[in-house]
């Protein structure tokens, strides 16, 4: 079973998360993302049991105790959501070209200003 950790401190590693969660049971994984800019944490983490009810014994022992200064945030993980879209804000549908700054106006000329007269 995943569970998600969450307000972690920077600066705690996955070992410590690890001996944590190991006093409930057997650890599979923990994983701790990164931002990809700069490599920091991003402040939560996600443990993998091995049992659902030691799982269970463990959200229920961690969520809410200090850690590094820090109130944990124990659950049980949810599937994400795909939302990140393809690229477009809002999915609004553009064709790519005469819908900005730049496009209306072929034949050379800048909106606005005097346009010359053959």
């Amino acid at each position: 079973m995943k569970i998600y950790v969450g307000n972690l401190s920077f600066d705690i590693t996955e070992d410590e998360i690890a001996a944590e969660f190991g006093a409930y049971g057997k650890i599979e994984s923990v994983v701790m993302p990164s931002d990809k800019l700069n490599g920091r944490p991003k402040g939560f983490a996600f443990v993998e049991m091995s049992s659902k009810s030691e799982a269970e014994v463990a959200i229920t022992a961690l969520n809410g105790i200090i850690l590094k200064d820090r109130t944990l945030v124990v659950n049980e993980s949810r599937p994400r959501a795909d939302n990140r879209g393809g690229g477009s804000y809002g999915n609004k549908r553009s064709s790519g070209y005469g819908s900005g700054g730049y496009g209306g106006n072929r034949g050379g000329h800048s909106s606005g200003g005097r346009r010359r007269r053959y």
